[in-house]
């Protein structure tokens, strides 16, 4: 075994080495091609060209941490598209004289939602309102990229495309009955009549309650995108709801050729093969010397204009809450203590007067969103406003953090609400009783080994897991009803765990005005008295060589420009193989007994 165990260490000493070799070459390639653009003449505009909204994966509000260079070295695409890059470019290429108009392209578009759509349609409206003009192009438009397409002028399909629209939805899986075969008790302490989120372990379906509530926001969700549609494209409801109902019989009347029937029934005007769509844009906005139409993308329009010159220090801070609410630290998701940190940057930050709080979470630990609270009680009291900007969802935790700002904005569209508090805790004893495993012993207190999972759950110990969720129940009653100036008992009518639109949630007194981050900024600047002032992203900091790599990247438009090479796809995987077969907690995993990696 010792003398196996040498092989495989002198094999790993081998595979580290090659992989040390493998980033080395590559950081001195990347360095390479640094000092290159570094002396280099640079690109520049074209003289008129359309600028391209090239969407790519899912549309966030802050691109989540990465390694620029390991992502260089993996080969991988950009997998997010943050939101205000592509507002910014919008409202900079409204007035830039070059752009003869705007391209959305939306074919590698993953998702965006229709709360983050309708803050980039208000930019698209900006930029038709200087008259010029907006075409949608996509080899085939889902419901999602639909919505964003029909804000523009003139709708593209691909011949072998189409536009599928199947409205909103909420189903899911079932448990109780798969819990009951394998013996498992699953404890579920809750408060809140529609605080639904444990309903699959506990029953065999949707309770009428949530029901109820799901069909309420679904409802107002799907008003909004049918009504939204309709108005871009200027549709009947009939029609449109005939597409999407009956989608079988509109097929058949056009032989199952779905994209004649989506131009049929008007929701894009023109099919066209690539070769037709290429000529139609050289004909616009010219061509270059390889003969493809004059285009820049977003990313790289942003990093060779020149933007807007910033005559003041004075600035609002925006700090992005994206993702679940976790205790301690947290490099993708708002961390109670990383997340707290950013808060107190804000706050020491004197050329900071304001902050707006942007929230996309539908929530988590309740012990780090106090902890946020907390921190963001103290902005406050600095004598700093804080208003809130609700992104596509800001409920349970989510709700918990903004409900103490002076202001708070959502969109129509934003999941808000959500005021409730659950656990859960499953045994097992009975499924161990089954194969003849059985617990016995003793304790010195009437709860020791309590929260054993092999143990029937402790009377005592569940009354108080109970009591604990009844009182971090009653505690979010007070702490929305403090920030929002409501009695408890008011708060608990509409709280119950359930879930509302944001326009629902503007009635109901939980959200102020209705509008996009855009907005909430200009609220922030004039509850702190300015008129003339800058935009801050108080963001995490990245280590000296990524922040160096990213801002190389993102100031010179490699990032999205650069072409890897054909056979660069096999170096980035050879790459991540040698990373997951170099790593020590898993040295000996390549051995002649294991099955698989």
């Amino acid at each position: 075994m010792s003398e196996r165990k040498g092989i495989f260490s002198r094999i790993g000493g081998f595979l580290e080495g090659l992989r040390r070799f493998l980033v080395n070459t590559v950081f001195l390639l990347f360095l390479v091609v640094l000092g290159f653009a570094l002396f280099a003449k640079g690109p520049t505009l074209p003289e008129r060209f359309a600028l391209e909204l090239d969407l790519r994966g899912l549309v966030v509000d802050q691109l989540s941490p990465a390694d620029p260079l390991s992502e260089l070295i993996e080969g991988g695409a950009l997998a997010e598209t943050r939101l205000q890059d592509s507002i910014d470019a919008i409202d900079r290429a409204s007035s830039d004289e070059r752009v003869q108009l705007l391209l959305l392209s939306l074919g590698e578009l993953e998702h965006i939602g229709m709360s983050k759509t309708s803050e980039l349609a208000a930019a698209i409206a900006r930029f038709k309102a200087s008259g010029k003009p907006v075409l949608a192009i996509s080899d085939a438009y889902d419901q999602d990229s639909y919505l964003l397409a029909s804000n523009a002028d003139e709708i593209y399909l691909n011949p072998m495309g189409g536009v599928v629209i199947e409205g909103f939805s909420v189903y899911r899986n079932y448990f109780k009955a798969a819990l009951d075969k394998l013996a498992i008790d699953f404890h579920v302490f809750r408060v809140g009549e529609f605080k639904s989120a444990m309903e699959p372990f506990v029953r065999g379906s949707m309770s009428e309650e949530a029901r109820d509530a799901n069909r309420a926001w679904l409802g107002d969700l799907w008003s909004d995108y049918r009504e939204l549609v309709t108005g871009n494209r200027e549709l009947s409801r009939e029609d449109f709801e005939r597409y999407v109902n009956q989608i079988d019989a509109v097929l058949a009347e056009h032989q199952g050729n779905f994209a004649e029937a989506a131009r049929s029934s008007a929701l894009v005007d023109q099919v066209v093969t690539q070769q037709q769509w290429s000529g139609m844009m050289r004909s616009r906005v010219g061509s270059d010397a390889d003969g493809n139409f004059n285009r820049v993308g977003f990313r790289e329009y942003l990093s060779l204009s020149d933007a807007p010159l910033e005559t003041t220090t004075d600035s609002v801070g925006i700090l992005v809450a994206q993702g679940v609410i976790a205790d301690g630290e947290m490099v993708d998701g708002i961390g109670g203590d990383s997340f707290s940190e950013l808060v107190r940057r804000a706050r020491d930050d004197d050329s900071i007067k304001s902050v707006v709080l942007r929230i996309d979470s539908g929530g988590g630990s309740a012990f780090a969103s106090e902890q946020i609270r907390q921190e963001l009680i103290a902005l406050k009291q600095s004598g700093k406003p804080l208003v809130v900007s609700m992104g596509s969802a800001a409920a349970s935790g989510g709700y918990w953090i903004a409900a103490n700002a002076d202001e708070i904005w959502a969109t129509p569209a934003t999941i808000t609400g959500s005021i409730g508090i659950f656990g859960a805790f499953p045994t097992i004893q009975r499924s161990l009783e089954k194969i003849g495993v059985t617990t016995d012993g003793v304790g010195t207190t009437a709860v020791a080994g309590g929260l054993r999972p092999d143990r029937p759950l402790n009377p005592v110990v569940k009354r108080a897991l109970q009591s604990g969720i009844e009182h971090g129940y009653q505690q979010f009653l007070d702490i929305v009803a403090e920030g929002r100036d409501m009695l408890p008992e008011q708060v608990d009518k509409i709280a119950q765990g359930r879930v509302w639109t944001g326009s629902d949630a503007r009635q109901l007194g939980l959200v102020d005005q209705l509008g996009g981050l855009e907005d909430a900024v200009a609220s922030a600047a004039s509850l702190a008295g300015l008129s003339d002032y800058r935009k801050v992203w108080v963001e995490p900091t990245l280590p000296p060589l990524q922040a160096l790599v990213s801002h190389f990247l993102e100031q010179t438009g490699l990032g999205s420009r650069i072409a890897l090479p054909h056979w660069w796809s096999p170096v980035g995987e050879l790459y991540r193989q040698l990373q997951a077969m170099t790593d020590p907690a898993g040295m000996y995993a390549y051995c002649v007994e294991c099955s698989a990696p």
